[in-house]
């Protein structure tokens, strides 16, 4: 199975473009080792030839330019076959507009993310306008078959944080467990999680890869630079370090590549020479960028 990160970065990319944190300031002036990060979605593959799309990022057409394997074989072509949705979010959904020249576009997404693009936001309204849109279902617990062996299952996280333009009832926010045969590699995609539950715990069992949450190294992190009012665990993110946060519950696990992704312009572990990036390492997991490819 092949792993690409497209992108790396929570909402509004790193730098953001009306942010002067000290990370955002660094990765302008080069003060300190950084690298820029557009907004987070990967691409999986089991040949290299076709592929789906986890999120679809509001950059997304640059990071189909960055990556040669997205690139068009034919006149008119493209080797997407599908996007994943993971919830409705707009920094994992805006970039489906972006592929409106596609005449024939798959999607793949709960119900209530289908109904919160139809008649929340407006954007499958929108696309269908431009191209004849495919929904998929996505039931948590279901085997969905891909292609050259890819399956999928999805499964749900629970979130007390309620989308700003939801409008059906149901799964919100979904993980996905990709895996290549029953005795292949299994890669989990869980870029929003407020909680490690037991329930999310069992889906990590056995996995080659976690691509995880990591929007905020601790929890009041934005509230203390004075950016926003709400702990990271109220905008649905559980932070890396503090009680109950992602790196000592994750150090642990028998994961042979466990990758921090989604990472917001405030956290320092974008900073190559931060000391939590250190300990982040020092603990075994990594700090995604865009343009790291997995082969698993």
């Amino acid at each position: 199975m092949w792993v690409r990160v497209l992108g790396a970065a929570a909402g509004g990319g790193f730098p953001q473009w009306n942010c002067n944190c000290p990370q955002c300031r660094a990765v302008r002036d080069g003060s300190r080792p950084c690298r820029p990060r557009t907004q987070s979605s990967v691409a999986v593959s089991a040949d290299y030839q076709r592929w789906f799309l986890l999120n679809a990022s509001p950059d997304l057409r640059a990071q189909i330019e960055s990556f040669p394997a997205l690139h068009p074989h034919r006149l008119r072509d493209s080797p997407l076959q599908a996007v994943l949705l993971t919830d409705a979010e707009l920094d994992h959904t805006l970039g489906l507009l972006l592929l409106r020249e596609a005449g024939r576009l798959e999607v793949h997404a709960t119900a209530t993310v289908h109904e919160t693009l139809c008649t929340g936001t407006a954007l499958l309204h929108t696309l269908n306008a431009y191209a004849h849109v495919e929904w998929r279902q996505v039931v948590p617990g279901r085997e969905v078959s891909l292609a050259d062996g890819l399956s999928y299952q999805a499964f749900p996280v629970p979130t007390t944080k309620r989308a700003r333009f939801r409008t059906g009832e149901g799964e919100e926010v979904v993980g996905y467990r990709i895996t290549n045969g029953p005795t292949g590699p299994a890669l989990v995609y869980l870029p929003n999680a407020q909680q490690l539950t037991v329930s999310v715990r069992a889906h990590l069992e056995g996995c080659t890869c976690l691509i995880f949450d990591g929007t905020c190294w601790q929890d009041d992190e934005l509230i203390r630079l004075g950016i926003a009012g709400k702990t990271s665990r109220e905008m649905g993110h559980l932070p890396i370090v503090g009680a109950e946060g992602s790196l000592e519950q994750l150090a642990p696990l028998p994961i042979e590549r466990k990758i921090y992704i989604h990472i917001n312009n405030t956290n320092p572990i974008l900073l190559e020479d931060a000391p939590e990036r250190r300990i982040v390492e020092e603990h075994g997991l990594e700090v995604a960028a865009d343009g790291l490819e997995l082969e698993l």
